[in-house]
């Protein structure tokens, strides 16, 4: 029966059933939103600190991380193919070769199959769960660090050192995870049998440096990540309160911060992208012979610019902004309905 005593239902009130569930209005709506959007963190480099502040001091903290941990591996495993694309992309692909989404895509399946597409997948989902915790656990402390009097009132330039320290710590603890990853991904039917026969055969032919390959160009787009999504952040959602003459301290609303955060997060990701694709070209490398030496992340660069111009330095990015929108509402799908299992309450603050 409908909330008025009718038995009819119109399209706004349906709309607001299956749209706005399990949430009574839009600001807890988005709420929810942002934490499904950081549980799956593959490309985001970015600590937004509602998520911090919103579990910690509460018994809900580990069941938040639980549910954004459920809700990243359904999504990786759903994209699995786009990012494998991207990948293959991002090694592969150069201005002689012409190589495309389709040609790739026909290239991976004619060599392994459909199910090809999903290889790295498996060490992908498994690293979210340290990845997240590893994070989350490091931002508070870096927050906590920076200004101890209230760690929940940070400058943006606090924020983005905060964030930045936390993204470094856990991208440095779960790099080997990412070289397999890229491996796996990249690798033919037939040579690795599984994740731990790939760390073998890489950690006894290439040695332990091997599994750290391309972390400083990871570690390097970090900044350029976190400080251009909260500064375009920050800068749009200043202007539209200047442009209505409202207080920069108002709210300016639920879909005017969604806009600023999607055009920042999107501003990131094309600056860091170059970084992210020489980072992916170091950790296929394999070892060179004794007397050869392998590309560095300088060499690299200056061989792609020589080769494709600046296009080169974002062969890939199609798949990887494809992703999105599927990412996005496969995560908060599921992300909810864990929660729900879980036992979290539709008030945020549990």
């Amino acid at each position: 029966m409908c909330k008025d005593g009718s038995v009819k239902v119109d399209w706004n009130l349906w709309r607001e059933l299956y749209l706005l569930q399990p949430y009574a209005n839009l600001s807890n709506l988005v709420h929810s939103w942002k934490l499904a959007r950081v549980s799956d963190i593959n490309e985001d480099l970015a600590v937004p600190d509602e998520y911090a502040e919103t579990v910690m001091g509460s018994n809900l903290w580990w069941r938040i991380l639980v549910a954004g941990a459920g809700a990243g591996a359904v999504s990786r495993t759903m994209t699995a193919p786009l990012d494998r694309l991207k990948v293959y992309l991002q090694v592969h692909a150069t201005g002689k070769n012409k190589l495309g989404l389709k040609s790739s895509f026909q290239a991976m399946v004619t060599e392994g199959g459909l199910l090809s597409m999903w290889r790295g997948n498996g060490v992908n989902v498994l690293k979210i769960a340290p990845e997240s915790a590893i994070k989350f656990l490091a931002y508070e402390q870096a927050k906590r660090l920076i200004n101890p009097n209230d760690p929940t009132q940070l400058s943006i330039t606090q924020r983005l050192l905060a964030g930045s320290l936390a993204g470094c710590i856990s991208q440095t603890s779960i790099y080997p995870m990412e070289v397999l990853k890229t491996r796996l991904a990249l690798a033919t039917t037939g040579m690795y049998r599984g994740i731990w026969d790939a760390a073998r055969i890489i950690g006894a032919k290439e040695g332990i440096s091997a599994f750290y390959r391309g972390l400083m160009p990871s570690l390097l787009g970090i900044i350029p990540y976190a400080g251009i999504d909260l500064g375009v952040y920050e800068t749009l959602k200043i202007a539209y309160l200047k442009y209505h003459d409202m207080h920069q301290s108002a709210d300016p609303g639920v879909f005017i911060l969604l806009t600023c955060g999607t055009i920042s997060s999107s501003c990131g990701q094309i600056a860091s992208y170059p970084l992210a694709l020489v980072r992916t070209k170091l950790q296929a490398q394999v070892k060179a012979k004794p007397n050869e030496e392998n590309p560095n992340m300088t060499m690299i660069f200056r061989k792609i610019i020589k080769e494709d111009g600046l296009r080169g330095l974002y062969r890939g990015i199609l798949p990887n902004f494809m992703k999105v929108a599927p990412a996005v509402s496969i995560t908060y799908v599921v992300y909810e309905r864990i929660k729900r299992a879980l036992g979290v309450y539709k008030n945020p603050n549990g």
